[in-house]
């Protein structure tokens, strides 16, 4: 039984130490880089507005999450009724922001320089804007260090959605790691990181009893 025990723990030990490795290194870099500064809070500016909704004139059946934002300084609406709805104070359909737009918005709430602006219709598994809405305007901008920094921008409602820098790219890469999702990097009930918390289990009750009778022999 002994021997049993022994060959278990050990080429169990060996299975699962590259993973407990990972699981290590990246707890220590989350417990080393502040979340905001991986999110890029740190480049946004406060958004103060006036908003005057003395003549809204609008109706929404089944709204919820209702906003009042400011696009370029003009008051619009959002609110989603199974998807998501903007429009202006008389109740119109607003239309789709131009690329230029975006980088105004860019240089006007963030302390980032945009450079050039692009617009994403498609999907990608594990990409930076991943969970947001399309379409979206992608701005390319600089921080004070010339760092490359990605802005993605809601084209309707001109709510900078994410703010993406290589600090968040180590940080998704780390995630992917710890959570053992190496695609999409967001599904924590995936079945190998299932597995390996087993397995990580086994090997560590396994050398505990491996202490104990080591002691007594």
């Amino acid at each position: 039984m002994r021997k049993i025990i022994r060959l278990t723990h050990r080429y169990l030990s060996f299975f699962i130490a590259i993973q407990l490795l990972l699981w290590t290194v990246s707890g220590i870099y989350f417990a080393f880089n502040k979340i905001e500064e991986v999110r890029g809070e740190q480049y946004r500016l406060p958004l103060n507005f006036n908003a005057d909704l003395n003549n809204l004139n609008l109706v929404i059946q089944d709204a919820s999450n209702i906003k009042v934002l400011n696009r370029l300084g003009e008051t619009i609406i959002s609110a989603n009724n199974g998807k998501n709805l903007y429009f202006d104070l008389n109740g119109n359909r607003i239309t789709k922001l131009k690329l230029a737009d975006s980088l105004k918005i860019v240089e006007q709430n963030t302390t980032l320089q945009p450079i050039e602006s692009m617009q994403i219709d498609n999907n990608q598994i594990g990409s930076e804007y991943r969970g947001r809405q399309l379409p979206l305007h992608k701005v390319i901008a600089e921080n004070s260090d010339k760092e490359k920094i990605n802005v993605y921008v809601n084209p309707y409602s001109g709510e900078i959605v994410a703010i993406r820098s290589n600090q968040w790219r180590s940080w998704d890469l780390m995630w992917g790691f710890h959570i053992m999702d190496w695609n999409e990097r967001d599904n924590i009930d995936n079945l190998f990181l299932k597995v390996f918390s087993i397995l990580a289990l086994v090997s560590s009750i396994t050398g505990v009893i491996l202490f104990f009778r080591s002691k007594r022999s």
